[in-house]
């Protein structure tokens, strides 16, 4: 077996941003989120509750941080870019890990950045794979990181 072999033209995306995505977190959205997921927690769904807690306001459930694809702002873009410069077609998502460093809440207004962190050749059960490593780190309008998300997907 032989492990896929990461050219120096896929290479060249180790290190790379896409622009800032800046948007507002939105009461709705997570009242919807949180439904959809069925978590009945009153502070993530009853603006009363909320707004009596120490946060005043209805926050998101963990992993929750409003809707920043809808300003373009995609994995599945990058990963459409590596394709186009060689990466195997054919990929799966290989998992997502968060590192939660502020609570985030309605009305916060997020910057959104995502970095592709590293590429790795490797032979999995799959075959010869491109394993490939992303970042994207949520900053609030008080200038603190509220989370980070390191995720991986596999080209095969």
């Amino acid at each position: 077996m032989t492990e896929f072999v990461v050219t120096d033209k896929l290479r060249k995306w180790i290190g790379y941003s896409d622009p800032p995505v800046i948007y507002k977190v939105e009461e709705g959205a997570i009242q919807r989120y949180a439904k959809a997921i069925g978590d009945s927690n009153p502070l993530y769904n009853d603006v009363e509750y909320a707004s009596n807690s120490k946060y005043g306001r209805v926050m998101a459930p963990p992993g929750f941080v409003g809707w920043p694809v809808a300003n373009d702002f995609e994995v599945e873009k990058l990963i459409y870019n590596l394709i186009s410069d060689g990466a195997p077609p054919e990929n799966v998502d290989g998992g997502i890990e968060y590192d939660f460093l502020c609570p985030i809440g309605a009305g916060d207004i997020l910057t959104a950045v995502i970095k592709l962190v590293d590429i790795v050749g490797r032979e999995t059960k799959l075959g010869p794979t491109m394993v490939t490593t992303y970042e994207i780190t949520y900053m609030n309008q008080r200038g603190v990181i509220a989370l980070i998300a390191r995720g991986t997907f596999l080209n095969f």
